[in-house]
């Protein structure tokens, strides 16, 4: 009896140590070290070898379907970001974030099959280094049900400072841009203008969001998952100017954990046909599924 109890103490503190040795979920984004798997959108996923090459990070990523005969999340509809305590976030899409980096010898990521992706990963340019702690991903596509807030944004105005009650969230414009889509810019007289709308155009906006950090915890906890802010309307691929493809239409809100606050400075870009891409311009905020990987225990 006295050799059973002895065994059965040392099941519960290997088991307890084993516990404590594994990641926890940040602001309810599943998390693991980096090198390991997660089973996140649909795929079990894993980032490894997160290195520095020309001011970027680069990660190798290995994925295959979590659920035999389930479809994961396409590989076109998603999204890699640094994290970290970064000034800005810094995000790329899966497929064609290594495009505008020159020089680089590596093997871009890329789904040769409904079924699969494999290769490398770019993110940046980061130039201070010391602040990254990891890389994390999710899916603009991917929506937790029954958590969307949607909020008008027109043009010249934007969005108008929006209160916590909704989603936890503080938003407010910072900045606003608008552009027809060979890049000429419009300027608020233009809404007199009966010809200024016509044809396609889109819109660069500055958002701020902030947050009590410990109740966007439990928040995110409970949702099982973070939140996204989205931009739309958009369009697939590369868009209609540089600055779109760079910026992108969607943000995860995921902040180094060891924050009081949740503060976060992203540019998000509207495009389309001009009208619905301008004056008809919506920001959504969404809980999503998220994962996870650092390269430390500070996470």
């Amino acid at each position: 009896m006295r050799v059973a109890a002895i065994l059965a103490a040392m099941v519960l503190v290997v088991a307890a140590c084993s516990s404590d040795d594994a990641p926890q979920p940040v602001y309810g984004a599943a998390h693991a070290k980096v090198g390991e798997s997660l089973a996140i959108l649909g795929w079990n996923m894993s980032v490894a070898n997160l290195r520095f090459d020309a001011d970027h990070v680069l990660v190798d990523v290995d994925a295959s379907p979590a659920q035999e005969g389930a479809r994961p999340i396409a590989a076109e509809d998603i999204r890699f970001g640094l994290y970290g305590a970064l000034a800005h976030p810094l995000e790329a899409p899966a497929l064609g974030g290594c495009e505008n980096v020159a020089n680089l010898d590596v093997e871009p990521l890329s789904a040769p099959t409904p079924d699969r992706m494999t290769g490398t990963v770019c993110l940046g340019p980061l130039r201070d280094q010391s602040q990254l702690r990891g890389v994390y991903v999710y899916s603009p596509q991917d929506r937790i049900p029954g958590t969307t807030v949607a909020y008008p944004a027109a043009f010249p105005v934007g969005l108008l400072p929006t209160n916590d009650t909704d989603t936890g969230l503080n938003l407010r414009t910072t900045s606003l841009d608008a552009f027809h889509a060979d890049g000429t810019r419009l300027e608020p007289p233009a809404l007199g203008d009966p010809t200024a709308f016509e044809g396609q155009g889109y819109m660069l906006m500055g958002l701020q969001a902030d947050a009590v950090a410990a109740r966007y915890r439990d928040d995110s906890a409970a949702r099982g998952g973070p939140l996204m802010v989205l931009a739309g309307p958009t369009l697939p691929g590369r868009g209609l100017s540089h600055a779109c493809s760079t910026y992108g239409a969607s943000v995860l809100v995921l902040p180094e954990v060891s924050r009081d606050t949740v503060q976060l400075n992203a540019s998000l870009c509207t495009q389309g046909e001009i009208n619905r891409a301008l004056l008809y311009a919506t920001v959504s905020v969404v809980g999503t599924h998220a994962g996870l990987w650092t390269v430390d225990e500070r996470r």
